[in-house]
């Protein structure tokens, strides 16, 4: 349900952006926005990460210096069926941690110092577990592409809101029939709003799957379930100085804020994730009850 709810969502990104540079442009629009969207996503999907971790400033962690957290990536890595990413460190106090890499060959987790230092192993394992089962499922190539989306979309718009100065807001003459002024710049406004709330809903169908994926490789959901709490506590703690425009990465969302904001929010509330996960681990418990009755019967 998942998937389809994000390619669901995928599509609308895409027609929103088509269906913005066609009301602006005609089909000359259309080709214009297709092109600039595209250019700016396969630059995202080749240098996403550098520019993240370049961003934080993240250091390599090296084997030999933390080989008790390398071993248990390798464990858990091999439970997800993906190659041991490579470890970034973020030298910050707010605990938080994200996964990028183009695909699960060039995967990258990064942990911030403050995650290591509040979180039990166990906790520490739900949330390496959630991370790995974004790289499974080529989570940061999803939300890449839809934050990219979403930031076409606006640089489109706010091109057609400068040219309509000059224009007045017509549509080009190599169109058949005219544009009706009001509606594109109506498209104009809204459709920035409508792409980032459309890019929220992706990144946050993707935050429960990774949770549901996540609890699964390594056991533990309620460690997990855990783990998020004590983040969510950590974040409102010591707020994180964190670019927006990445808030999507991270396990928990690193800008702190309710209300309307909360609209906005491209993660779901912690309550209803760890709800989730109780409901899952209650599940799986039954599961488990179920079939050693079952082998209790064949014994007898």
């Amino acid at each position: 349900m998942n998937t389809l709810k994000t390619f669901t969502l995928m599509a609308a990104l895409t027609a929103l952006a088509l269906g913005i540079g066609y009301l602006l442009g005609g089909r000359g629009g259309v080709v214009i926005a297709f092109a600039f969207a595209l250019a700016m996503n396969v630059g995202s999907y080749w240098f996403s990460d550098k520019i993240v971790l370049g961003m934080y400033r993240a250091r390599p962690i090296e084997p030999g210096q933390a080989p008790d957290l390398y071993r248990m990536v390798e464990r858990l890595s091999a439970n997800a069926g993906v190659p041991t990413p490579r470890l970034y460190a973020i030298d910050d106090p707010t605990p938080n941690a994200f996964a990028t890499g183009r695909d699960p060959k060039h995967g990258v987790v990064a942990v911030t110092t403050g995650i290591l230092q509040i979180l039990n192993r166990d906790e520490l394992e739900g949330v390496i577990a959630h991370e790995l089962a974004h790289i499974k499922n080529r989570d940061m190539l999803i939300s890449t592409i839809a934050a990219t989306m979403a930031g076409a979309i606006t640089s489109i718009a706010q091109m057609a809101m400068f040219a309509s100065f000059f224009t007045g807001g017509g549509r080009h003459s190599d169109d058949e029939e005219g544009a009706n002024p009001f509606v594109a710049m109506l498209m104009i406004i809204l459709g920035p709003i409508a792409a980032a709330l459309i890019q929220m809903a992706v990144s946050r169908s993707r935050e429960y799957a990774a949770d549901a994926d996540g609890a699964r490789i390594c056991g533990k959901p309620l460690a997990l379930a855990s783990a998020l709490m004590n983040l969510e506590r950590g974040v409102h703690a010591i707020p994180m100085h964190a670019n927006p425009a990445t808030a999507h990465m991270f396990i928990v969302s690193p800008l702190v804020g309710g209300g309307l904001a909360s609209l906005f929010s491209t993660h779901p509330t912690t309550e209803d994730r760890v709800n989730r996960l109780r409901a899952l681990n209650n599940q799986i418990a039954g599961g488990g009850a179920a079939r050693a009755q079952q082998q209790r019967q064949y014994v007898r």
